[in-house]
């Protein structure tokens, strides 16, 4: 929050947020707003921190989702719940889509079976949070809430057409050869869908956003650009260096690092 409030002001910018802001409602309003003072628009995807289910009164599951969703559009950040925007500045003009898609497990070895993944990544302490945190209520699983919103997103997708060019923002990577954690291998089952595996193309994505890995990074795939644009948690950055020393260019393509 600190390094937060020192951050300099980038009124020509827009701002992707690919999850993570807070866990409690209070915290997530506060973050939103002073993003919102320094931006001119911020666009939100949700992380799983964000919906983990904490003490207070914001309800669990889709219930909390939808009381963020209600706060960012409050203090004006645009969900993906709202009309996805086109990019108006200069050179070919582009849709940028945020979204929720979750996880179903399914980046995981072959011959793991789904039901005993967890005990898999339990043997090198590896499980994610999300187990005992993130309620998928009202669906009966996580991965059926992942597979809701991935064919609730692919329509929409479907609906702009593939001649428009996208960025997508996810908190998790598209693709399960993105997934880059050599410090915990076993928690790639909690970082994304196979479902997505093909979007970037099937789509015209220019540039693909995620922030789950905690590891920051670029990559490409089939001439599209996937950036990983994680902060961490307070030992993975620099205090010294201030918060926008870790923005990412997404957009002009030449600009990027």
């Amino acid at each position: 929050m600190q390094a937060l409030l020192e951050m300099p002001a980038f009124p020509d910018d827009w701002l992707i947020v690919a999850g993570d802001v807070a866990e409690s409602l209070e915290r997530f309003c506060e973050g939103l707003v002073l993003l919102s003072e320094r931006f001119a628009k911020v666009i939100w995807a949700p992380g799983n921190h964000d919906l983990w289910t904490v003490p207070g009164p914001a309800g669990r599951g889709l219930l909390k989702y939808e009381a963020m969703v209600a706060i960012a559009r409050d203090v004006g950040v645009v969900t993906p719940e709202d009309p996805y925007l086109v990019w108006p500045g200069d050179g070919e003009p582009f849709v940028i889509v945020p979204t929720l898609l979750l996880y179903d497990y399914s980046f995981r070895p072959p011959e793991i079976p789904l039901a005993s993944v967890v005990a898999w990544a339990r043997e090198e302490r590896s499980v994610c949070g999300d187990e005992m945190l993130l309620d998928p209520a009202p669906f009966a699983s996580i991965s059926d809430w992942c597979h809701q919103r991935c064919r609730e997103t692919e329509r929409r997708l479907i609906e702009l057409g593939p001649d428009v060019p996208k960025i997508i923002a996810n908190h998790y990577p598209l693709r399960r050869d993105l997934v880059y954690i050599p410090r915990v291998p076993r928690f790639s089952p909690w970082c994304g869908t196979v479902l997505t595996e093909d979007w970037h193309t099937r789509f015209n994505v220019r540039v693909a956003v995620s922030g789950h890995l905690h590891v920051r990074r670029t990559d490409w795939r089939d001439g599209t650009r996937f950036e990983e644009v994680s902060f961490g948690y307070p030992q993975q950055w620099d205090p010294q260096r201030g918060m926008a020393a870790y923005l990412r260019p997404i957009w002009p393509a030449s600009d990027a690092t």
